[in-house]
């Protein structure tokens, strides 16, 4: 069994020399037991982190690298108006705690989910159209992790440090400004009198 150890992200499909083709629910595990395409066993020995991407390199302990594909499953894509329409959409699906896919073609723009009725059925409260097919699942990253793995393991300690700084300035900021200003309305609203 070839073991998988490390994500590489992004790499050119020249650059590997197998592939694994996932559906997403076997894309966000860590520890997983596989079939390459080629029909090569595969284990995954990753970090828990972040979603398998479509396209991204997975390095095995004797240097192989295995590109991971988003299998074709069923999805739900919501289309509605673009603009303040679609950011309603994406705005309350992602209220919901759930991965989404978003993106745009040539009909416009659209949020993607796994089937699930409750989503369905807000997202056409919201005025979507709703297309149920077979598609790949890839969903958008966190907002932290478009920084890339590397950048968040290598340096999360010293961004955790600067956010508590800014944080901190923040708050002695808005004390200091609430503080002064309830002062000096409550010296005028004395002198008033």
């Amino acid at each position: 069994m070839l073991k998988l150890i490390e994500r590489l992200g992004p790499v050119e499909a020249s650059a590997a020399s197998d592939t694994l083709t996932l559906p997403f629910e076997l894309r966000i595990r860590g520890r997983l037991k596989a079939e390459s395409d080629a029909g090569q066993a595969l284990g995954l020995f990753l970090d828990r982190g972040p979603v398998l991407r479509d396209g991204e390199g997975l390095k095995a302990e004797d240097g192989t690298v295995v590109r991971v594909r988003a299998a074709i499953e069923p999805v739900v894509t919501a289309r509605v108006s673009a603009g303040l329409p679609l950011a309603r959409l994406a705005y309350h699906l992602g209220n919901r705690h759930v991965q989404l896919a978003l993106g745009e073609d040539e009909k416009g723009g659209w949020v993607r989910f796994p089937p699930d009725h409750v989503l369905e059925e807000l997202a056409t409260l919201l005025g979507a159209r709703l297309e149920h097919h077979n598609d790949t699942f890839d969903p958008e990253p966190g907002a932290y992790q478009q920084l890339g793995h590397a950048h968040a393991h290598d340096h999360g300690h010293h961004d955790s440090e600067e956010v508590e700084v800014a944080h901190e300035h923040s708050h002695e900021h808005s004390h200091e400004h609430s503080h002064e200003h309830s002062h000096e309305h409550g010296h005028d609203h004395t002198h008033g009198h």
